[in-house]
């Protein structure tokens, strides 16, 4: 199963996740797959991106990312009669796009726990994030800010597991420490701790690169 693409020239009403989330589990359930599949391609387009931008920085590889966002879609669209709409589609979804991450880390473990991304698969991934427009920027700017990202990269990969979810989460998922709470099963005071200590450290990596 292919996740659909979305319509070009949809509208973008003001229907929340879960009105389409609804609609999406009523025409499964009268067995109407077009509308299903028509109607699940704008919660594709909505979290596609930022869903990307997780599992990039839990795999640290372009085409595991975009699988692991591809499974996750499937996977949601397939069990989407188990969403409850108390916890939001997006919350609902992350965490169906974590799990897949941390097995995908397992399993590549177990092949080979010492596999290293390719540069081209990281070259292909930076430009995909960077895709936005440039607000204006300078070619210098662009530079600058790309330096950034990569030095950033390479320190949250020095955290903790725990420490570097968190921190994933909030600011490449923009979610809040509640919202994180969810996905990942922790109180929302634990989660707080877990993001204080990610800053603390990334900052100390930053200061000091050479340290360990």
């Amino acid at each position: 199963m292919h996740v659909p693409s979305p319509r070009t020239g949809a509208a973008s009403g003001p229907e929340s996740d879960s009105q389409i989330a609804g609609d999406i589990k009523a025409a499964q359930a009268r067995q109407n797959g077009a509308l299903a599949h028509a109607r699940f391609a704008t919660l594709v387009e909505r979290h596609q991106r930022r869903a990307f931008r997780i599992a990039y920085q839990y795999l640290r590889d372009a085409a595991d990312a975009d699988e692991a966002v591809q499974d996750a879609f499937v996977k949601a669209f397939t069990h989407l009669d188990s969403f409850r709409e108390e916890l939001s589609f997006e919350i609902w979804f992350t965490r169906i796009l974590v799990n897949g991450c941390l097995d995908r880390i397992k399993a590549r473990s177990r092949r080979n726990r010492w596999f290293v991304s390719s540069s081209d698969a990281d070259d292909d991934a930076r430009q995909r994030l960077e895709r936005l427009p440039s607000a204006g920027r300078s070619p210098e700017q662009e530079a600058l800010q790309n330096e950034r990202r990569r030095v950033v990269s390479a320190a949250l990969e020095r955290l903790p597991e725990r420490q570097r979810s968190v921190f994933v989460l909030a600011h490449f998922g923009e979610h809040t420490p509640q919202e994180i709470a969810a996905v990942i099963g922790l109180s929302e005071s634990t989660v707080r701790v877990h993001l204080h200590r990610a800053i603390k450290k990334l900052r100390g990596l930053l200061e000091h690169p050479w340290k360990r």
